[in-house]
């Protein structure tokens, strides 16, 4: 879907794939059939963006085989869908039934992450509309917080060096213009916003930025006009932004609230919970360490890494942080100039809500993500954009 905002600028809201992850090509051109087109189809749009999740597999049959990448834009046009953006962040195994803090792996420090993510901007740039010459990826931020140390912090800084002469090499070699969002996300090495400045600034390339993901600022109880006014005077680019709700619990030294909670930890993926404390942010890496005991602090409200749909807060006494990523879109694109031109939505957690939140069928699930679309869309029109057919 696309905008055009009072400056003239076209901005791009799509919606990510790795809501229905596939490991080989094969399975990403299934997904096009069978969710990507029945979502557009719902919204009645002629054309739909989606942010292609691609694993290493699928990536590199892309990469390597240029009649499979021609292929693969044939069949997104065939169907009404574009993509400008790509979520570069897992490397593998999403949809496996355990992923946690696999989704980590490699970091910025192995090599195989500098080899996907090139992969990735090449495989970008042959998928670009033709009217499109910026696409963008989001990336781990650096790594996961332990066994990091300077030694790695270095060999991360110099493979992103490394990628950033590679985006330039793409840049002069198709006219494409792909730039990288290292993505803030609790736990790891640049958990806010505030923590992407200064690695950022030591790399010092305008085609290495920053992905704003909205549940993770919220759920590191960050202020989004705070966060991005200090990326703006640190003159960092938002090369994307994900818009996503986090889990709110206002009382959760309530025991109805905690069996509230109880219902949302589940053995798929990770859901760090942070609170806010007089002595700063204090946090468990899963929400099942937070719910025992007393391992977190509960005086103050929590909030949980866990994607819940836009459209769909959940039930008293829980609810989402929809505030947060109003309040963050407001200032991302509500300005007299964009500070990014590429949205994208992301729940990829619908299949692991509570049982009867959970979409039974595929239809049920292309319902929801047209839904939470439907809202993106009324949220930028709102600001004064306008959409385009």
């Amino acid at each position: 879907m696309r905008f055009r905002h009072p400056d003239g600028s076209t901005v791009h809201l799509a919606y990510c794939t790795n809501v229905h992850p596939a490991e080989t090509l094969d399975g990403v051109l299934a997904q096009l059939r069978d969710h990507c087109e029945p979502v557009r189809r719902r919204l009645g749009r002629d054309r739909l963006g989606i942010g292609l999740w691609l694993a290493k597999d699928a990536a590199h049959a892309l990469v390597s085989d240029p009649s499979a990448l021609r292929g693969l834009r044939t069949e997104l046009d065939r169907r009404g869908l574009e993509v400008v953006t790509l979520n570069g962040f897992p490397y593998e195994g999403f949809g496996a039934e355990e992923v946690k803090y696999r989704v980590y792996k490699p970091d910025w420090a192995d090599p195989e992450r500098l080899d996907h993510t090139t992969a990735l901007a090449r495989v970008l740039a042959g998928l670009l509309p033709d009217d499109v010459t910026e696409g963008s990826i989001s990336t781990l931020p650096l790594a996961w917080r332990t066994a990091y140390d300077d030694g790695r912090a270095e060999t991360a800084r110099t493979a992103l060096l490394t990628l950033a002469e590679r985006l330039d090499a793409v840049r002069e070699l198709t006219g494409r213009d792909i730039r990288i969002g290292l993505e803030p996300e609790p736990g790891c090495i640049v958990e806010t916003t505030r923590d992407a400045i200064a690695p950022l600034t030591a790399i010092g390339h305008d085609r290495i930025g920053i992905c704003v993901d909205t549940c993770h600022l919220a759920t590191s109880f960050e202020d989004p006009h705070t966060a991005l006014d200090a990326l703006t005077a640190a003159r960092l680019p938002v090369v994307k932004s994900q818009l996503s709700a986090a889990l709110h619990a206002e009382h959760p030294h309530l025991p109805e609230v905690r069996e509230a909670l109880a219902a949302f930890d589940e053995p798929r993926f990770l859901h760090q919970t942070r609170t806010a404390t007089a002595a700063g942010l204090r946090g468990t890496d899963d929400l099942g360490q937070a719910l025992n005991g007393d391992a977190l602090p509960d005086a103050s409200p929590w909030r949980a890494h866990f994607h819940v749909p836009l459209h769909a807060a959940p039930a008293a006494p829980l609810t989402s942080t929809l505030p947060v990523l109003k309040a963050a879109l407001t200032r991302l694109v509500g300005g007299p100039h964009p500070l990014t031109r590429h949205l994208e939505v992301e729940t990829y957690t619908w299949q692991t809500l509570p049982a009867e939140l959970r979409p039974r069928a595929r239809s049920q699930l292309a319902d929801g993500i047209a839904a939470e679309l439907a809202l993106a869309r009324d949220l930028l029109t709102d600001l004064g954009l306008k959409e385009l057919p």
